[in-house]
């Protein structure tokens, strides 16, 4: 199976968790940029306010797709401790790459949100929302960041996962894993699209715009 786009693989997620549509304590969270057509998909169905969350992937310099780690809103770093300890991967040259990724970090927040301040999270039930997981570095730096704001409950949610990585969230008793599918045999997000074109800035601004005037809700 493959999904047609991020378009179809959010209006197949949210059938997944329809048990959170028309709640007031639910609000989905996109990480940029490729989760945010997803999440939009998800906050349409559901009828809860969308926002961005902000998570900048640290990658192996000179295998920039290799995870070393992850740094989300809120000065959070998660680092990849095995990756790190088996390239020997040195303190200095993990905060140069960090010092980058957090500059583009704030760049895309101020882009994409402009003046708009943040949902509030406290004692809310969030659902995060990428189009993929595959070591689910980045994810987990978002559910750490997130975990600091205290929400009631953390949902993270994909259309599809690694297997192990979807386990991995399932096995947090703070938050658990939502995805439509989750291969053995996983290969990289983009294999399981037949359109995984780039999602631009514009886009992004385009449906978080959007989403501001949500569908009225419907009686529960």
């Amino acid at each position: 199976m493959q999904f047609e786009n991020r378009i179809e693989g959010g209006r197949l997620l949210a059938k997944e968790l329809t048990e959170y549509a028309n709640r007031h304590d639910v609000i989905v969270l996109a990480l940029p940029r490729g989760g945010v057509p997803v999440a939009y998909e998800v906050a349409r169905a559901l009828h809860a306010p969308l926002d961005v969350f902000l998570v900048r992937k640290l990658g192996v310099p000179g295998h920039e797709e290799l995870a070393m780690g992850a740094i989300a809103t809120g000065g959070v770093r998660v680092l990849n401790e095995g990756v790190v300890s088996y390239l020997r991967i040195p303190d200095v040259l993990i905060d140069q790459i960090a010092n980058i990724e957090q500059r583009e970090l704030e760049r895309r927040e101020k882009l994409y949100r402009g003046t708009s301040e943040p949902l509030d999270i406290c004692g809310r039930t969030v659902i995060i929302v990428d189009d993929g997981l595959a070591t689910g570095s980045t994810m987990r730096a978002a559910v750490t960041a997130l975990k600091r704001q205290d929400p009631a409950r953390i949902i993270v949610a994909a259309p599809v996962a690694a297997r192990e990585t979807c386990e991995a969230f399932k096995a947090d008793v703070e938050s658990t894993c939502v995805c439509v599918m989750s291969p053995d045999q996983f290969d990289g997000v983009g294999r399981w699209y037949r359109d995984f074109s780039q999602t631009t800035d514009e886009e992004v601004r385009y449906l978080l715009n959007r989403a501001k005037q949500p569908p009225r809700r419907r009686a529960a």
